[in-house]
């Protein structure tokens, strides 16, 4: 079975009243553990600063920490409350993020699931956006080739939201490919079709917009004549997975109708691409989801099929 890399630091980060709960990952780690998943507890990872540095602006860090030392009650904006260990448990969300792809990247059949909070797709270089304040998978993306040595890696990104963050700090790149399917027009305006990536990016973003009410035939059929062939032709080392759980019909936030079914399926067709391409090599980070009972559910299904299918992990 897979491994799961949390920290209970991930908890701090408590404002009140709001969907982006600490009960978010309790849930989630119910999930895993139904599944069979293996959890590992992290502390501070030596290189979270370096990944950071990297791809967020120093502005932005700096800026983060002030509004932590005054008090601030939000960071740029409504969606991004601040509580005393926001600051915390961002930086554990690296920390985990950052040792699931240091796992993964280890040997062949090696699955891993960053279950932390808060979520990261929405946070560009120098601008907190979504609920999201570092971006998670792009800076696990950026460790795996800087100091795994990766030479292609793919991020797929389900959320019902897309990852503008994510595409932002990756769109320049030739050696990450970035393909998300997510709802279009909605949160955050970003994710058009016509979103290809830049420079020498050009032709690495894949944006693959669905309507409100999309259900599991819509989003199977994206899957299998877009987004999969695109993600072989690739053919990266490692493929990492934005999972966002709000597409569920009953996601008080996401306005898809998607059911447990489907995300089963994601993760078997998920782990059937590692297998083939990766090496059985799988790095799951959590994005969004919002319904508690869907979280335990979908997670639990998600996970199980992915190492039903990637293969067991080595050790």
């Amino acid at each position: 079975m897979g491994r799961v890399f949390t920290s209970e630091r991930c908890q701090q980060h408590a404002p009140p009243g709001f969907p982006e709960r600490p009960a978010r990952l309790e849930a989630v780690l119910e999930g895993a553990r139904a599944a069979g998943w293996e959890s590992c507890e992290v502390g501070s990872h030596g290189q979270s600063a370096e990944a950071v540095q990297t791809l967020h602006a120093g502005s932005y860090v700096a800026r983060f920490e002030r509004a932590m030392e005054r008090g601030d009650g939000l960071l740029d904006s409504a969606d991004n409350p601040l509580s005393p260990g926001t600051w915390t448990a961002a930086w554990a969300a690296v920390d985990c993020s950052l040792a699931a792809a240091d796992w993964v990247a280890g040997g062949p059949g090696r699955q891993s699931f960053a279950a932390v909070r808060p979520p990261g797709h929405h946070a560009e270089s120098g601008l907190a956006m979504g609920f999201c304040f570092f971006g998670n998978v792009a800076l696990a993306a950026d460790h795996l080739i800087r100091v795994h040595g990766c030479q292609r890696v793919a991020v797929f990104d389900f959320d019902v939201h897309h990852g503008n963050g994510t595409q932002q700090l990756l769109e320049e790149r030739g050696d990450v490919f970035f393909a998300s399917v997510h709802q279009y027009p909605f949160y955050p305006g970003t994710g058009a079709a016509e979103e290809r990536g830049c420079g020498s990016g050009e032709g690495m973003t894949l944006n693959v917009p669905l309507p409100a009410g999309t259900d599991d035939e819509a989003l199977r059929a994206a899957l299998e004549t877009t987004v999969l062939p695109d993600l072989r032709a690739f053919a990266p080392e490692i493929i990492l997975v934005s999972a966002g759980f709000d597409g569920w019909v009953d996601d008080p936030i996401g306005g898809w109708r998607l059911t447990e079914a489907v995300f089963t399926w994601l993760g078997a067709e998920l782990g059937r691409f590692a297998a083939e391409i990766c090496e059985g090599r799988i790095l799951t980070l959590l994005e969004g989801g919002y319904s508690l009972d869907g979280l335990r559910r979908l997670t639990e299904s998600y996970l199980r099929a992915v190492a039903a299918e990637a293969g067991a992990p080595s050790v």
